[in-house]
């Protein structure tokens, strides 16, 4: 049965379930509603006299009739977005809508800085932002771009520089050192509570400490392990324990003296935050722009 032209819509749909194989996540990517997804997955399937979907309470996996859909459109489309984005380039003013993966600090660290400036600006360009700690393929997602630090950005992608490396500190507020005591070594740390933190790989990061020639890798303990800086920061403040943080992340709980620095002499240098994305699409106008702000304001530097 031919395509028609009202089947273009639900195509796009369809390569977002395709995507995400979740489809809460693909209709927050398209703007529709879960059950308007559905609703028109159904109705392509039924048009087509094929089911090119499983779904069940745990999974969505696509049949093989889905994949070869799949595959026979994910291309065309792609270029069909991208001949949008080269349209752009001959508008007077940019338009259109960027997608970007990033992680809970860069967002409120990086971008929440110079987004008022970014819409004041390029008012017609619509920033989708999806904040996940998950190391994520930003291609297979269907993002345009995603921030990470410099040194887990996927290696076949194209990365730009938006910040300062971060030199990584332990924090701790005045109440859990009047209550706990303050470390004055590294290996002082295996008998204090550690708030620890779940990287996006799933895996659980050692702190580590230099000091000229000196360094450790530890496993600190700790009876609480959390997925993101904001949480971490939160529950520091609350005197619950120490925290493995970027200075920036904190200097201004710093400054007011609601965290304090300890060990600051085994503080460790690391990489600071980079964009990236595919170098086989044509980078959205938006895109570049926004890049180009951050790299104007500097709000961690650069």
């Amino acid at each position: 049965m031919p395509f028609r032209r009202s089947d273009l819509a639900d195509l796009s749909y369809f390569l977002a379930i395709a995507r995400h194989r979740n489809f809460r996540k693909a209709a927050t990517e398209m703007g529709v509603s879960a059950s308007a997804l559905s609703h028109s997955l159904r109705g392509l399937e039924e048009r087509l006299k094929v089911r090119l979907v499983n779904r069940t309470n745990r999974s969505v996996t696509l049949t093989a009739a889905g994949d070869d859909l799949h595959e026979a459109i994910r291309d065309p489309f792609a270029a069909i977005h991208e001949a949008e984005d080269r349209l752009n380039l001959h508008r007077d003013a940019p338009a259109g809508r960027v997608r970007i993966n990033v992680p809970d600090d860069a967002a409120t660290q990086l971008l929440a800085p110079v987004l008022p400036e970014f819409v004041a600006r390029y008012p017609d360009v619509e920033l989708d932002i999806c904040v996940d700690n998950a190391m994520v393929d930003v291609t297979e997602g269907g993002f345009d771009a995603g921030i990470r630090f410099g040194g887990t950005v996927p290696e076949d992608m194209i990365a730009q520089r938006l910040s300062a490396d971060f030199s990584w500190v332990i924090a701790g507020s005045p109440a859990y050192f009047e209550r706990c005591g303050e470390p004055l070594h590294p290996q002082d740390l295996m008998h204090h509570q550690c708030i620890r933190i779940r990287l996006g790989n799933s895996r659980i990061y050692k702190w580590e400490l230099e000091r000229g020639e000196e360094s450790f890798v530890l496993d600190v303990p700790g009876g609480v392990t959390v997925n993101n800086g904001s949480a971490s920061r939160a529950l520091a403040l609350q005197g619950l324990g120490l925290i493995y943080m970027a200075c920036e992340g904190i200097a201004d709980l710093t400054q007011r003296d609601l965290l304090r620095v300890t060990l600051p002499e085994w503080s460790s240098p690391g990489e600071g935050y980079f964009i990236y994305y595919s170098s086989r699409r044509q980078v959205p106008r938006g895109l570049r722009l926004l890049v180009d702000l951050i790299r104007e304001m500097k709000p961690l530097g650069l």
